[in-house]
């Protein structure tokens, strides 16, 4: 198994967290559409994205319902975001986030794929 593989697999499956400011998908301006990389479930329109100075891809909405559960891990209440087709573990939405929603999904770039408007598949 490819390290990248095992680190898809430990933040999707283990609900893991990649090291903030390690995925590509920070730099991406295209328009398109974040899918799950596990499953190919479209969750997030390119023109959501927004720099959070987080460390990791940011949206203020998604393009269908995720699945969401507490999280009580790392001695903090925090609501875990999850793919809606196969569960991966996605991240975390936050309550800071820009209008119009004012909330913030903080997603792992690596249980991503994104798929540029008419082009080929990217990281």
């Amino acid at each position: 198994m490819s390290q990248n593989k095992s680190q898809q697999d430990a933040v999707a499956w283990a609900c893991g967290t990649e090291p903030p400011w390690s995925s590509p998908l920070l730099d991406e301006h295209r328009p398109g559409t974040y899918h799950c990389a596990l499953c190919d479930a479209a969750l997030f329109a390119s023109d959501s994205k927004f720099n959070s100075g987080s460390g990791w891809p940011s949206f203020f909405q998604t393009k269908t319902d995720l699945e969401t559960q507490d999280d009580h891990r790392h001695g903090m209440t925090r609501t875990e975001i999850k793919c809606p087709s196969c569960y991966a573990h996605l991240g975390h939405v936050f309550p800071d986030g820009p209008p119009p929603t004012g909330l913030r999904y903080c997603v792992n770039g690596i249980v991503l794929r994104f798929l540029p408007d008419g082009g080929e598949t990217q990281a």
